[in-house]
């Protein structure tokens, strides 16, 4: 293991679920914006910050077109690809911050070249993007160092992610599928929460959502249904450029998704026993509950008839629940207006 990693990447059922900050190219080519996301996600309290390292001659030729018109200064969807480069010695950099940060440092591979360098510079384990399912070279690539896969399913029918599967399954590489809808932004009917235990069950390993509804709703809602990983495209801020701010959630959204996340995980591990429950809550049930009482008063010996009695705050005396019984009783003492009564005081 490279010095400096943080433990080793464990996506099993029943820990708590890693979430991902997915910084993509919001970093726009600078490398002090790029540092910038690591911290911002950190103090968020994500689990791992993910970039994608893109070289532009080995991934892209001069007929790539945009997927959005978006960049004033690119001819090319190519040239945009080359200013969103950095070198060995930068991913290196930006792994070791993230590391410091208590963060994984993932990055997605768009050729094979870049699966080399990210293997050097030290990624713990491979997210696959969602145009590269299909990729069987890069795929075989990557599989040959043994780390963990993370498969997006962005844009794949059933048949291709089955292949997928078995292509990491037959070298017994662990594995995780996320449910993904390539959309910027998803909107929640094509969300697709149904496939996270389709998936499970089919698949037989840990699942996942990778979210681009902009929103912090599609997570919360996968959680509640149990995944073990969760990703997220971030943005600084809304009025940032990039085609990815729409499926982006801001630093302070991240930080509010993370905090529900962790209490759904809360909630779900501790069952309530509703007895029990009870028994705990005696002190407010004393306090909001009613008790029998006299409307005023009462001389001893007095039968006690509907119209002497009613209900008031608090539960210490006899239970609401119980005043019927108690008409037709007669009083063995005095009793004032508003008296909470008690066993003692009848025959």
């Amino acid at each position: 293991m490279i010095q400096g990693l943080p433990p080793c990447l464990d996506l099993s059922p029943g820990r708590a679920c890693l979430i991902v900050g997915e910084v993509a190219q919001a970093h726009d080519g600078s490398l002090g914006m790029a540092h910038a996301f690591v911290d911002a996600i950190a103090a968020a309290g994500a689990g791992a910050v993910k970039f994608q390292t893109h070289i532009a001659a080995a991934e892209s030729s001069p007929a790539e077109r945009f997927r959005v018109q978006f960049s004033l200064q690119d001819a090319t969807r190519q040239d945009y690809w080359r200013r969103m480069e950095f070198t060995e010695e930068q991913w290196a950099g930006l792994r070791k911050h993230a590391n410091e940060r208590g963060l994984f440092f993932l990055s997605s591979p768009f050729s094979i070249q870049a699966a080399d360098m990210l293997h050097r510079v030290g990624v713990p384990a491979w997210k696959v993007a969602a145009g590269e399912v299909a990729n069987v070279p890069l795929f075989e690539r990557m599989a040959a160092t043994g780390l963990p896969i993370l498969l997006s399913t962005g844009m794949s029918g059933l048949a291709e992610v089955d292949a997928a599967v078995a292509r990491i399954t037959a070298r017994s590489l662990p594995l995780c599928v996320l449910q993904c809808t390539t959309a910027y932004p998803c909107p929640p009917e094509d969300v697709g929460l149904n496939l996270i235990p389709f998936f499970r069950g089919r698949y037989k390993c840990p699942v996942g959502l990778s979210d681009h509804s902009g929103t912090i709703y599609a997570g919360l809602a996968a959680s509640a249904i149990g995944i073990e990983v969760l990703e997220v495209h971030v943005t600084l801020s809304r009025e940032m450029g990039g085609p990815d701010v729409p499926a982006s959630v801001t630093t302070a959204e991240l930080r509010q998704l993370i905090e529900g996340v962790r209490f759904i995980e809360k909630a779900k591990a501790a069952p309530v026993d509703k007895d029990a429950m009870s028994r705990r809550l005696q002190p407010l049930r004393d306090l909001f509950t009613q008790s029998v009482v006299v409307v005023r008063d009462l001389p001893a010996g007095r039968v006690l008839g509907r119209e002497d009695l009613a209900t008031k705050k608090p539960g210490t005396g006899i239970p609401a629940a119980r005043l019927a019984e108690i008409v037709g009783r007669r009083l063995r003492r005095a009793v004032r207006a508003d008296q909470l009564l008690a066993e003692d005081d009848l025959d």
